[in-house]
């Protein structure tokens, strides 16, 4: 009798939904801290172009350097792609093959608004965790500096997997719009890299020029040197 009741069959479904996102985006945070961990000794951990482009901007990374990471990502992120649609090609495009998209019942304005916010928290957490001047006071920061990452990227899912599925990483859209290679897929694909990129570019102004004020120490120092 209880199971014929809509209003119980509602409450089960959108359990099930928040269940499913909470273990979603456990798993993904869990898999960015092991990917950052494993690969920051080889290339910084630079494995999403919106970090890269963030660093860019910090003066942190050259740009020929930049570019050749972006284009890795992104061909990394089509292959891998690639590789699980011919593992499970069935469930691959019945399941709309990870594309992002914005939901139903949002905006298009408020899933640009929700891929800035995210990818702004994620790369203010890599330039605080990966910050030289904690690095060199806190003897731990370098070692742990992947968990608060990966725990970024864990509390971003959870905020806006309901929204855009979480993009935060372009490449990974990237990706994800190629192999499936729909109409849908592709609908909302700019969402996903200009969100990103946005987001990305603020985070690096904030905590290069302001919070740490390298635009006002450039300055002082030009203006000092020309009394000398």
């Amino acid at each position: 009798m209880w199971e014929k009741c809509p209003t119980i069959k509602k409450t089960r479904t959108q359990r099930t939904v928040k269940v499913s996102a909470f273990w979603e985006s456990l798993g993904l945070g869990g898999t960015i801290f092991v990917l950052v961990y494993c690969t920051a000794g080889i290339s910084g951990g630079h494995i999403n172009p919106a970090v890269t482009f963030g660093m860019f901007l910090a003066r942190k990374m050259s740009l020929p350097r930049a570019i050749l990471y972006m284009v890795a990502q992104c061909v990394g992120a089509i292959c891998r792609c690639a590789l699980v649609k011919s593992f499970q090609k069935p469930y691959y495009n019945s399941l709309g093959g990870g594309a992002n998209v914005v939901s139903e019942g949002f905006s298009k304005r408020t899933g640009l608004y929700a891929e800035i916010i995210g990818t702004l928290v994620l790369v203010y957490t890599v330039f605080s965790a990966t910050d030289p001047k904690r690095n060199a006071r806190d003897s731990h920061v370098p070692v742990l500096a992947p968990l608060p990452i990966g725990f970024a990227v864990f509390i971003v899912h959870l905020a806006t997997i309901p929204i855009t599925g979480t993009g935060i990483n372009p490449a990974r859209s990237l990706g994800a719009a190629v192999i499936l290679d729909t109409e849908v897929s592709w609908a909302d694909q700019w969402i996903f890299w200009v969100g990103p990129m946005v987001g990305a570019a603020i985070a690096a102004f904030y905590y290069q020029f302001v919070l740490r004020g390298t635009a006002v120490k450039a300055l002082g120092s030009f203006t000092s040197s020309r009394y000398v």
